[in-house]
């Protein structure tokens, strides 16, 4: 039995909130790619406008310092200050030709949804294959995501039936919720699976989420590190982190050989 298993056990957990993006998905690098389309168009223009050099955004530099685990409009602002803009925020109303926080937000959705109907959406058999066992045995699961494409991308996969409870974006809105590293989408979750956190596990693959889970007092906080980001996730208190969830699932019986 796995330490995780052990876990689980111990802490007689009784349900599932799975974060979906970096844990059930990949969609991480289309969204990056997103980004990267969406500033680089924006900075060349801008930089034949004012006669100042072109700098690029960097997949690298600038999407780890400035976008990954940051809410969308945030993550545009911080960029911007960066580079020394300032735009206005604009209204909900803005569109995606409006060069605002919100416009150029929205231009961004734009070009992921585009990169998603042109490359699908990569998921994580070993993560389904899990939930799947985890639900057979009577586990409750969720979903969260901080995406509005949430449930888009579930279709995509496939996987849009797989959990009993989905608390994306879209709902967060609806209620009000705050964004990670609040606990707020945890709780709503558990809530809404007839759940107490403490007999909850949440699997997060962020620094974020992580922290977010541990203030809602949930019973277990499963780091999920598939890109090396262990230490930051122990950091902010996971009470374990696995590389995936291959050593989770349950052994296969091997076939019988005649003799």
């Amino acid at each position: 039995m796995s330490d995780l298993s052990n876990l689980i056990r111990e802490r007689n957990i009784k349900a599932l909130i799975l974060d979906m993006d970096g844990v059930i998905t990949n969609t991480a690098g289309l969204h990056a790619e997103a980004w990267k389309k969406l500033c680089d168009s924006f900075l060349r223009q801008r930089s034949e406008q004012d006669g100042k050099p072109y700098q690029p955004f960097d997949l690298k530099e600038d999407y780890q310092a400035y976008v990954h685990d940051v809410p969308r409009f945030d993550a545009m602002r911080n960029f911007m200050a960066s580079r020394g803009i300032t735009l206005p925020e604009g209204t909900p109303s803005d569109s995606v030709g409006n060069n605002t926080l919100i416009g150029l937000g929205e231009r961004k959705d734009y070009y992921f949804h585009e990169l998603l109907k042109q490359n699908g959406v990569v998921v994580f058999d070993d993560a389904v294959k899990y939930v799947k066992e985890q639900q057979q045995d009577g586990m409750k699961t969720a979903i969260v995501s901080g995406s509005r494409s949430c449930l888009t991308i579930l279709r995509r996969a496939g996987l849009e039936k797989l959990f009993e409870v989905r608390v994306d974006k879209v709902v967060a809105n609806e209620l009000k919720l705050k964004s990670k590293p609040s606990p707020d989408i945890y709780l709503e979750a558990a809530r809404r699976l007839g759940v107490n956190p403490e007999e909850t596990a949440v699997f997060e693959d962020t620094a974020a989420g992580v922290e977010g889970a541990k203030a809602g007092g949930f019973g277990l906080v499963v780091g999920v590190d598939r890109s090396f980001v262990q230490e930051r996730l122990e950091a902010k208190g996971a009470d374990t982190v696995i590389k995936g969830f291959a050593a989770e699932l349950k052994a296969k019986a091997a076939p019988s050989l005649d003799v």
